[in-house]
C-alpha cells in the first residue's frame, strides 16, 4: 500500500458534466484525473511501475530511473522518486513546456534535453527513447519503466481507474470515452470492462497526426496527445472505435470547458470533450457516459489557454469556443 502523498493517488471524483450540449439526451461523467497530486493520470501510472519494479528487486536504494517523458509521466515519475529517494533522470525535447520542465526540476530530479528528431522517423519521441535506452546501458544500476511497453502501465488502470468509475456507477457504464497515447489508460479500462462484462462501448480519442489508429503522422502541438510511433502496448481490439480530433479542436474544448463548466483541464481533456460531442447523435437516449479528463488545465496557461499562442498557431478567434462544432462522422477502425 502507498504510503505519504503517494497513498493520495487514485480515487478521483467523477463530475456530472450537464452544461455542454443544449437538450442532452445522455448522462455524461468526468473522472477528473487531474485531481491527484502529482496533476495527472500518469501518477497512477509511476506508482504501479515503480512499486511492481522494487517489489521484484529490480530497484534498490541507488538505483537510476530513467524515463522518457513529455510532461504528465515525467512529473509524475519525478514526484515518486522524491518520495522514494531515488535518482532520476527525464529525457525531455523540445516539445516539452517550460513550466514542466521546472516543476519536474522541483522534485529535485535531472533533465537530459535532446534537441534533434530521430534521423531516421523524424519523430522527437523516438529520439527520446534511443536516448533512454543510452542512459539505461550506460549507468549500471538504473531502471528503464519504459512506459510504451510496461504492462504495470495498464495494470495502473486496470486496478483503479476503471474499478473506480464502474464502482460509482453501480456498474452501469455505457460508453468510456478516453484519449491515447502509450495506450496505458485505453487497455487497462478496457481489459477491465471485458474481464468484469461491463457492456461498455469503449471509444479511443486519438490526434489528427497520431499514427496510432493507422493514419499518416502529421504535426501536432498537444503533448501526450497521439503518438508518432504505436506504442507496444496497443492492440487493435482495445478499442470499439475511434475519434480524431485536431489540435484546435482540443483548444476549443478546452475552453468550452471553462465557460460553461468552470474546469481547467490540459488538452486532451478538451479533445475528449470534443470527441463527445462528434459522437454524440449516435449516443442511445438514457446512456451513461465517461470522459477521463487527463490532466489539468494549470500546465496549458501558456499555451491552449494563452490568446496570443491560439492566434499565433491558429488566427485570431475571439469567442470562437463558444460556438458549436458542425456534427462530423465518427471515424471508423480498419487494419
Amino acid at each position: 500500500m502507498a504510503e505519504g502523498i503517494l497513498s493520495a493517488i487514485g480515487n478521483t471524483p467523477l463530475v456530472n458534466i450537464s452544461r455542454m450540449f443544449k437538450g442532452n439526451h445522455f448522462q455524461l461523467f468526468a473522472k477528473m484525473e487531474g485531481l491527484n497530486p502529482g496533476g495527472s493520470a500518469k501518477d497512477r501510472v509511476a506508482l504501479s511501475i515503480l512499486k511492481q519494479a522494487m517489489d521484484a528487486g529490480k530497484i534498490g536504494p541507488r538505483t537510476v530511473i530513467i524515463e522518457s517523458s513529455s510532461g504528465n509521466l515525467g512529473i509524475a515519475m519525478a514526484q515518486a522518486c522524491r518520495y522514494y529517494g531515488l535518482r532520476f533522470i527525464c529525457v525531455v525535447d523540445p516539445k516539452t513546456t517550460q513550466q514542466n520542465i521546472r516543476i519536474i526540476k522541483a522534485y529535485d530530479a535531472e533533465i537530459d534535453f535532446i534537441t534533434e528528431p530521430d534521423p531516421v522517423t523524424g519523430e522527437f519521441i523516438q529520439a527520446r527513447l534511443n536516448r533512454a535506452q543510452a542512459l539505461h546501458r550506460a549507468i549500471k544500476d538504473s531502471f528503464w519503466p519504459n512506459q510504451y511497453a510496461n504492462p504495470a502501465n495498464l495494470e495502473a488502470h486496470y486496478r483503479t481507474t476503471m474499478h473506480e468509475i464502474v464502482t460509482e456507477l453501480d456498474g452501469r457504464v455505457d460508453y468510456l470515452f478516453c484519449a491515447v497515447s502509450t495506450c496505458g489508460t485505453l487497455g487497462g479500462c478496457s481489459g477491465y470492462a471485458r474481464d468484469h462484462k461491463i457492456r461498455a462501448k469503449i471509444m479511443a480519442v486519438d490526434a489528427v497526426g497520431s499514427v496510432i489508429f493507422g493514419g499518416p503522422a502529421g504535426k501536432r502541438l498537444i503533448p501526450g496527445h497521439g503518438a508518432g510511433r504505436r506504442p507496444e502496448l496497443f492492440k487493435p481490439d482495445m478499442a470499439d472505435d475511434y475519434i480524431q480530433v485536431t489540435d484546435l479542436e482540443c483548444v476549443i474544448g478546452c475552453r468550452r470547458l471553462v465557460h460553461r463548466e468552470g474546469i481547467l483541464a490540459g488538452g486532451s481533456s478538451g479533445g475528449v470533450l470534443m470527441a463527445v460531442d462528434k459522437f454524440k447523435n449516435r449516443i442511445p437516449r438514457g446512456a451513461v457516459c465517461v470522459a477521463i479528463f487527463h490532466d489539468r488545465g494549470e500546465r496549458y496557461l501558456d499555451t491552449i489557454y494563452s490568446d496570443a499562442w491560439v492566434a499565433e498557431h491558429f488566427g485570431e478567434m475571439p469567442g470562437f469556443w463558444e460556438t458549436d462544432t458542425e456534427e462530423e462522422p465518427c471515424a471508423t477502425i480498419t487494419y
